[in-house]
């Protein structure tokens, strides 16, 4: 009898312990960033991701820290950007019709689709800036941004 008590504590004792012990936490995310009512399916949404300070307004797609595109489907495209660290984040979304990675302008304002997180509309008054559109990531997270036509 005695040492089944003996094993019965033991097992007690090791199940109380490993209890105690800290479970691995999740040290990256996924951002999946959604566009819809897009105006036509001609060409491809580009998705690029921003993680500083004054890196956007970025229109020659210089300074982000990750890019990605998307085939349209339906006026519709999605992107997923997996396995970032947790922090600050903005995303700056081109509708390129032509498919040649850049803005394309007329006088002073772009031909095709942009769009900001945080955005509805952009204008002089409204210019887009990365404390503007910028978010915290800490979780995996799906953004719905809205594609803006001037």
């Amino acid at each position: 009898m005695k040492t089944i008590n003996k094993i019965t504590l033991a097992i007690g004792v090791a199940i109380l312990l490993t209890s105690f012990q800290k479970l691995p936490t999740q040290t990256t995310f996924s951002l999946t960033v959604k566009v819809k009512e897009l105006r036509n399916s001609k060409g491809v949404v580009q998705f690029a991701l921003y993680n500083e300070d004054g890196s956007i307004p970025d229109e020659k797609f210089k300074c982000y820290y990750k890019i990605g595109t998307a085939d349209i489907d339906d006026q519709r495209a999605t992107f997923t950007f997996p396995d970032l660290p947790s922090g600050r984040y903005a995303v700056n979304i081109l509708h390129d019709e032509n498919e040649n990675g850049k803005i394309d302008k007329g006088l002073f304002l772009p031909k095709e689709g942009v769009g900001f997180s945080n955005y509805k509309k952009i204008g002089l008054l409204n210019r887009p800036k990365f404390s503007k559109a910028s978010f915290e990531l800490d979780s995996d997270t799906t953004k719905i941004i809205k594609i803006i036509y001037l």
